[in-house]
C-alpha cells in the first residue's frame, strides 16, 4: 500500500466528506479546519470567518488504488472552483476553494492539474494552492454527517446532489 495525504477545501466539508467516503482507495476521510491562525478552533469560531480557517477534508488514500489526479477530478467536479469564498449560498472565507499541499511534488501536481483544466471553465479558477498547515479535526458530530443526517434539509438539497453527481461520474 502507498499511503498519501491530501487536504481539500471546497465549500461545506459535509459535501466533500459524503463524496470521498464512497471513493475506492480513500482509506480515511476526516472533516476539519486548516489554514487559519487559531489553534484547535471550534465550528462556531470558524463560522465567524475571523480565524482564517477553511472547512476541509483530510484524505488518507492508497495511491496504488486511486491517483491524486483522480481525487482532484472528483474535487473539481463536485464544487465550483470559480467562485471566490463561496459555494452556492455558503459564503465566507471558510468556504474557499483550496488545496493544502503536503510537499513540493504535490504542489506541482496540483498546479499542473489546474493548468490543464482552466479551459473547461468560463470564469477563472480561483482555487488557492497553499502550503501544508496544521489540520484540526472538526467536532465528532461533523464526521460522516451526511450518513448520520440524510433527512436534514441541507443534506437533502446541497449534499445529496453532489453525491449523485459523483456517482454519475464514477459510473462512466
Amino acid at each position: 500500500m502507498n499511503e498519501s495525504i491530501v487536504v481539500l477545501g471546497g465549500g461545506c466539508f459535509w459535501c466533500l466528506d459524503a463524496v470521498y467516503r464512497e471513493v475506492p482507495g480513500v482509506l480515511e476521510c476526516v472533516s476539519g479546519y486548516a489554514g487559519g491562525a487559531r489553534p484547535n478552533p471550534s465550528y462556531e469560531q470558524i463560522c465567524t470567518g475571523a480565524t482564517g480557517h477553511a472547512e476541509v477534508v483530510r484524505l488518507r488514500y492508497d495511491s496504488a488504488v486511486i491517483s491524486l489526479n483522480e481525487l482532484l477530478r472528483i474535487f473539481f467536479t463536485i464544487h465550483d472552483p470559480t467562485t471566490l469564498n463561496r459555494q452556492g449560498n455558503d459564503a465566507g472565507t471558510q468556504y474557499r476553494s483550496v488545496v493544502f499541499c503536503q510537499d513540493d511534488a504535490q504542489r506541482a501536481a496540483v498546479t499542473d492539474y489546474i493548468d490543464g483544466i482552466r479551459g473547461d471553465y468560463s470564469a477563472p479558477i480561483v482555487t488557492e494552492i497553499a502550503d501544508d498547515t496544521p489540520f484540526w479535526p472538526a467536532e465528532d458530530y461533523h464526521q460522516d454527517y451526511f450518513r448520520h443526517n440524510p433527512g436534514q434539509g441541507y443534506c437533502q438539497f446541497v449534499v445529496a446532489p453532489k453525491v449523485l453527481k459523483y456517482r454519475a461520474m464514477s459510473a462512466r
